[in-house]
């Protein structure tokens, strides 16, 4: 039996106004090339499917790459002879006219990226746009947004992280890549699709690469998409929504605490009944939050989301997630926060003998604050190891004394003894797990 995305159901009139392609292109492609290939019906008029009109996107796109039809159509039937499905992948491999095809992780897309990476360390610039422009003379622009921009800048964050790399080069290589990759939205064609989309990063989120480059992607695609970008408050969201009536909203968060606010976003956008889309690394690493958003998942890699994305404008399935914290969490949570200023009073008058500056410990009671909330918000604590795993392997990274973060903990379990009450029994409990209940430091 046939899927629902194979089932003839739309007109030549329908998939005229969802492609732009006009009519007797339409039937010029399907009596030169035999693609797409409609079914009729009883009356004898062309009846397309869903996969019908993904592929005629599929060959519209690899014309504005600068392929023609007959090449684009030959590219589509050797990939089809190969095994494979080129409506599975969201990034193009069509080479420029004349030229053979390339592998989305090609020995040459990788040698770009190591010499831009390279460029970008020594702040070169001059160098960098040079390999930037060999990169797109010789591949699609979603191919060098993905392959060599994004990944660039990930490994450069990996690097930042080792210890390797400074926090001025992350900066000069980060700053580099959004320039590019704001150039390549702009530059995008109009949009030849309905609906709109906003994409945005929630509140005290500030990772854009990712957001970028998906904007970018949904774009080449033919969809409308309105860019917001980083922090973006939660205030007046429903004004927002009022002004551009979006039919999906894209949220990424990297981090636990703007993944709490990527949830409170949620809740605001599943009352005003707009659809909701997110990703980002730390629905990675915790696959659990998954379902404590009200949305629909974009995928764990960056490749895949441009075809949820599709799904989602197209076929507007159930959704899925948003199961609630419990009462408990939400009561341990306006406690704590009732509580918390005497709690970093508390260590305040210890910073000498913790060993900590002022600063950093200021520093360090906002971040454990921040998500202390965010894992209650989410509804459960345990959801805070993965964030001490980061920093601990941070603080081992930058080779400083390893009893720096447990000396911490240890005094703020303390003070949270103190100060909290039993409305705070997931935090004490917390600690009494993170220190195996016998006072054990973690990592001992």
């Amino acid at each position: 039996m046939a899927s629902m995305r194979e089932e003839p159901l739309y007109n030549l009139k329908a998939v005229v106004q969802q492609t732009g392609l006009k009519p007797d292109t339409l039937r010029a492609w399907e009596r030169r090339y035999g693609v797409p290939a409609p079914e009729r019906s009883e009356g004898g008029h062309r009846l397309y499917s869903r996969r019908d009109i993904e592929i005629i996107r599929w060959l519209m796109a690899r014309q504005r790459e600068g392929l023609s039809i007959s090449r684009a159509v030959e590219l589509w039937q050797q990939l089809e002879a190969s095994g494979r499905d080129p409506l599975e992948s969201a990034l193009p491999i069509a080479s420029p006219a004349g030229a053979a095809p390339v592998g989305l992780a090609g020995e040459t897309v990788a040698e770009l990226r190591e010499g831009w990476i390279s460029a970008c360390l020594d702040y070169n610039e001059r160098e960098a746009e040079q390999i930037l422009a060999q990169g797109f003379a010789l591949y699609p622009p979603e191919l060098v947004a993905v392959e060599l921009l994004q990944k660039a800048v990930a490994e450069i964050g990996d690097g930042w992280y080792r210890g390797d790399v400074t926090v001025q080069q992350e900066h000069f290589c980060s700053g580099l890549a959004i320039r590019h990759l704001e150039a390549l939205v702009m530059g995008a064609a109009a949009p030849t699709r309905p609906g709109r989309i906003l994409v945005a990063c929630p509140p005290e989120e500030n990772h854009v690469i990712g957001l970028l480059v998906l904007t970018f992607l949904l774009r080449r695609r033919g969809w409308e998409v309105v860019y917001l970008g980083a922090n973006v408050p939660s205030e007046r969201l429903e004004t927002t929504i009022s002004a551009a009536k979006p039919q999906l909203i894209i949220l990424s968060a990297q981090q636990l605490h703007s993944a709490a606010n990527l949830l409170d976003m949620a809740e605001v956008l599943r009352h005003e009944g707009i659809p909701l889309a997110y990703g980002g690394l730390i629905f990675n690493l915790i696959p659990e939050l998954r379902e404590r958003i009200p949305g629909h998942f974009l995928g764990e890699r960056l490749d895949q989301a441009p075809a949820v994305v599709e799904r989602l404008m197209t076929a507007r399935p159930q959704l899925s997630g948003g199961e609630p914290a419990s009462e408990i969490c939400d009561k341990a949570r306006d406690h704590f926060r009732d509580h918390q200023g005497l709690i970093e009073a508390e260590l305040a008058q210890h910073a000498t003998v913790l060993g900590i500056a002022p600063w950093h410990l200021a520093l360090a009671n906002q971040e454990l604050g921040h998500n202390i909330e965010a894992a209650l918000l989410l509804g459960d604590m345990d959801y805070l190891g993965t964030d001490l795993e980061w920093v601990e392997g941070l603080i081992g990274n930058r080779e400083l004394p390893a009893q720096v973060l447990p000396r911490y903990l240890e005094a703020y379990r303390q003070a949270a003894e103190k100060h909290l009450d039993e409305r705070a029994r997931p935090i004490l409990d917390w600690f009494d797990r993170l220190f195996d209940g016998n006072g054990d430091q973690p990592g001992q």
